[in-house]
């Protein structure tokens, strides 16, 4: 009798154990997919004495939520000055977000904000929900995205908007975009960089209606000539970049390396370092 209870009270044990680590692995699936950054490969990458790293550790806000109210999608807005009104839930604009990276990397002294992009021209920075900014007359695609205080992208679904909007009178030439097309934006980096800002340098992008792997599509990152091929969509981290002028080409490509169709799908940029 001793022994079957003994036998028994063991079973119960590693059963409870059992759904235990079985709960704990769902919860920790989920979180881990909340944003859509994949944390499996951290390799650092190497070449000509540029090291590119992916990272995934950045504070979560998997419950973020960005609402562009106006304009409205496929609306015509007065020529000149764009008015622009968002809601934003679970996320507080001008805070710092915090982490090693908001140490280690560029960071906005006004703190968290949004990112607004209009035919992949270098983004502007907003601390309110409410702004305006100049838009020339015609229609434009226009990427808005949470960022957090070190300009990094917020990636999952809820964190971004994408829409066609037209400024002054309407072209006698659409655009001719489709949204539901994959589409490669750029953010950073940006400008000029100096002092520690300049030893590590933020590489980030926005991707709608794809994902990267390593059997699919990619992103290819050509950095002063130097080619890297990204195959998931996180930030990375440049180091041994010279001083001075800085040239990165982002191209998204098929598992085959052609680049796929769209007018913002191979972008390239300059930046400087000032040490």
């Amino acid at each position: 009798m001793k022994a079957s209870a003994l036998l028994m009270g063991s079973a119960m044990l590693l059963g409870l154990a059992a759904c235990d680590t079985a709960r704990q692995t769902q919860e920790s699936g989920s979180q881990s997919t909340a944003e859509r950054v994949p944390s499996a490969n951290t390799a650092s990458m190497e070449k000509n004495g540029i090291r590119v790293t992916p990272f995934t550790d950045s504070p979560r806000n998997p419950e973020a939520q960005l609402q562009l109210k106006s304009p409205v999608t496929g609306s015509t807005v007065p020529s000149g000055n764009v008015s622009f009104d968002y809601d934003i839930t679970n996320f507080q604009l001008t805070k710092m977000t915090g982490g090693m990276h908001s140490e280690e990397m560029a960071n906005s002294e006004k703190g968290q904000h949004i990112h607004n992009i209009v035919d992949n021209e270098p983004y502007t920075a907003h601390y309110t929900t409410e702004f305006t900014k100049p838009i020339a007359d015609g229609q434009h695609v226009v990427l808005s995205f949470l960022s957090r205080s070190y300009h990094e992208s917020l990636k999952h679904r809820g964190a971004y908007d994408l829409r066609v909007i037209t400024v002054g009178n309407a072209p006698t030439t659409p655009l001719n975009v489709d949204l539901q097309s994959p589409h490669l934006f750029y953010s950073r980096p940006k400008d000029t960089y100096s002092g520690k800002d300049a030893a590590k340098v933020m590489l980030d992008f926005y991707l709608v209606n794809t994902t990267l792997s390593p059997e699919g599509n990619k992103v290819r990152a050509t950095i002063n000539g130097t080619e890297f091929m990204l195959d998931q969509w996180a930030p990375f981290m440049m180091e041994g970049l010279p001083a001075g002028q800085n040239t990165v080409k982002l191209e998204l490509v098929d598992a085959s390396g052609n680049l796929i169709p769209g007018p913002f799908n191979s972008v390239t940029r300059n930046f400087t370092l000032q040490p």
